[in-house]
């Protein structure tokens, strides 16, 4: 996948996010028809945030995502709304499955995650990169 870069008023930019999120205890719980469920609330949320959910899949104890952010964004609040809104809709369409293993506790989703930088250049080329700047001489 080749990166691309956006144009904003003052700005070009090229953010991608790699993240995974892990539902309570680790529960094996995600199905297919959750992970399709997901897929349209995280892209929904994303559309909202001027961002763009590239890719998703997961298995039935996490997911994976991959996310073209706008610089406007707080990753944490950005995470928070894609967690708060596709626990509360999978809760809602899924209730029995979920009651079966929370109990109905309103829970879905551990309440961390794990983010990286994805897509570019490889750290070691922007290092040598910069080593190579002419300086203030």
């Amino acid at each position: 996948m080749k990166a691309n870069y956006h144009k904003g008023s003052h700005s070009v930019y090229s953010i991608y996010l790699h993240l995974v999120f892990v539902t309570k205890y680790r529960h094996q719980i995600i199905t297919d028809d959750m992970l399709q469920t997901l897929s349209e609330v995280f892209q929904r949320v994303c559309k909202a945030n001027k961002s763009t959910l590239i890719e998703l899949n997961g298995e039935p104890d996490h997911v994976h995502l991959m996310i073209d952010l706008h610089p406007n964004n707080n990753i944490s609040k950005l995470v928070a709304s894609l967690k708060g809104a596709s626990s509360r809709i999978v809760r809602k369409e899924f209730e029995k499955d979920v009651q079966k293993v929370y109990y109905g506790k309103p829970v879905f989703w551990s309440s961390s995650y794990y983010v990286a930088s994805a897509g570019g250049v490889p750290l070691g080329r922007i290092k040598q990169y910069i080593q190579n700047q002419n300086g203030f001489d």
